[in-house]
């Protein structure tokens, strides 16, 4: 089992299998983009899946894909078809921005697919346009459309931006009415790679809360799942729910049971580390079985910080928190 040096069982992997996206939103990336890996760079297919294999064998019982955007990478459908048939995963889903998603989501559920979170900021088209610089929001309304006629649940994530998507909130609280979905409210992270370090956020997951209460006073708080990121509520007689992530405040981090893997191979244990492993050396040097890898990858999580701000606390002075999200992996 993967344990971590607070007693608590990581059985959670968030993959990036690569940093290019077919968006530019503001709060993942700075303006003018990023610089993208090379594939060289990059962890191959065959790497992941075996990476992936290690660690459900290990343990791990939930793989999200994760990006930049997964399904700009090519091939990327046979790599979730390979993942699905790992001996032991139980549960595998999958982060999109949902612009070309909607033509794959029949083999998706064929593949056994039955949860998709999907980033959405607002619901107007102006400013869609404005926060990821990318006219795509009917194609992402589409994939809405497509997910819920095959029954797959959808969580849709909603990164909260004072001045850019505030008015969004109360429209997006109202597809909860009629829709089964679970709209996500997330505070703002300094993660945009424009080298930000970031100040208190206004609106944190409180004032998130407080606004919603305007237009809906019944909310009502329901009982978070285990592991839960999300703080989630209820309003009476909506058929969808509503959830707020304190990402920035890292109010959930007490619970943490999950790695993540860039797409160059590096293993963060937090989202506010620098990187503790670089598991494609590891996977690249022929002398090592997989054994030993585990049992490095162990190592660093036996390390893992009790929370973000403790990460933040000791990563290298000179890197400061503002990498993009990218880069990361959402």
């Amino acid at each position: 089992m993967l344990t971590d040096n607070h007693g608590r069982k990581i059985n959670y992997l968030r993959l990036a299998v690569t940093d290019r996206c077919n968006l530019r939103c503001s709060y993942c990336m700075p303006e003018e983009g990023i610089q993208w890996l090379e594939r060289k760079e990059l962890l191959s297919f065959d790497e992941m899946l075996r990476t992936c294999n290690m660690l459900v064998t290990a343990g791990i019982e939930k793989i999200r894909i994760t990006g930049g955007e997964p399904f700009a990478r090519k091939g990327i459908m046979s790599f979730i078809s390979d993942l699905a048939k790992l001996d032991g995963l139980k549960e595998l889903t999958i982060t999109t921005n949902g612009v070309v998603t909607a033509p794959l989501i029949p083999e998706l559920k064929a593949l056994g697919i039955k949860s998709i979170n999907l980033s959405l900021d607002t619901l107007d088209r102006d400013r869609f346009y404005a926060i990821t610089f990318r006219d795509e929001l009917p194609a992402v309304l589409n994939t809405i459309d497509t997910a819920l006629a095959h029954d797959i649940h959808l969580k849709l994530n909603a990164v909260v931006m004072n001045g850019k998507n505030t008015e969004d909130i109360l429209p997006l609280v109202a597809l909860t009415k009629d829709l089964p979905i679970d709209v996500r409210f997330i505070e703002e992270m300094p993660f945009n790679g424009d080298g930000h370090t970031g100040q208190e956020i206004f609106w944190d997951y409180k004032r998130i809360l407080d606004h919603i209460k305007t237009q809906y006073p019944a909310i009502a708080k329901i009982q978070d799942p285990p592991y839960s990121t999300s703080y989630n509520y209820q309003i009476p007689g909506h058929k969808g729910s509503i959830g707020i992530i304190a990402a920035y405040t890292r109010l959930f981090c007490g619970t943490c049971n999950r790695i993540r893997i860039t797409p160059q191979g590096t293993l963060k244990t937090c989202l506010y580390d620098n990187g503790v492993l670089n598991i494609k050396s590891l996977l690249r040097d022929e002398t090592l079985n997989d054994t030993t890898i585990v049992s490095a990858i162990q190592n660093a999580i036996a390390h893992k910080p009790k929370d973000g701000h403790e990460a933040e606390r000791i990563r290298d002075v000179s890197n400061p928190v503002h990498e993009s999200m990218a880069t990361i992996g959402g």
